[in-house]
């Protein structure tokens, strides 16, 4: 199963609470009682998200952080890629030699980044201002991060998008076969 690690979901929680109260700053202390984190876990966070310039950081009595960028500018790729490393669904989906000992004999390299380059762009064209668009401000002033969920509906969707998109990439000898090992859909929305 392919899934987010724990830090790079938690930091996109973050990144989308910062995003719903733009108009303040925002403590790490008061990060963690929001998000219901601990306040280690969100204090590295918020590191690695201002030193990737995603993140404003100010001091003194009225500082806290903000969001360095739109929402809109900001893709679930890049949030991905500043919180856990280079999107790799393989050892070998990079031009690096030597990573993979099956390298020297495989067959599947240039099937595995064509893949990759459609995973990459697919999480690329998500902006975290279209993640919101499904999750609702919360209508109180001290409730817990909204979780973000995603309904059946719309994985039924992307799973279609992400199949025309895979096919569209591969050409015809590479993917032979490979409307077989995808699942298909029998549900309906």
């Amino acid at each position: 199963m392919l899934r987010l690690t724990k830090q790079a979901d938690y930091g996109i929680v973050l990144l989308a609470y910062l995003a719903q109260h733009p108009d303040r700053r925002h403590a790490a202390s008061g990060l963690a009682d929001e998000s219901g984190l601990p306040q280690p876990t969100v204090a590295k966070i918020l590191k690695i998200l201002t030193r990737a310039d995603l993140l404003d950081s100010h001091r003194g009595a009225k500082g806290g952080y903000s969001l360095a960028v739109t929402p809109r500018e900001l893709s679930v790729a890049r949030m991905i890629e500043v919180l856990d490393g280079p999107i790799a669904f393989t050892d070998c989906v990079d031009e690096s030699p030597g990573e993979c000992s099956q390298e020297a004999g495989c067959r599947l390299r240039a099937g595995w980044q064509a893949i990759n380059v459609v995973i990459r762009n697919a999480l690329d064209s998500v902006s975290l201002a279209d993640l919101l668009a499904e999750a609702p401000v919360p209508a109180t002033s001290t409730p817990r991060l909204v979780q973000l969920t995603s309904r059946r509906a719309d994985e039924l969707r992307r799973t279609e998008d992400f199949r025309s998109s895979l096919a569209a990439t591969l050409d015809s000898s590479q993917h032979d076969g490979l409307e077989s090992h995808v699942p298909q859909s029998t549900e309906t929305p």
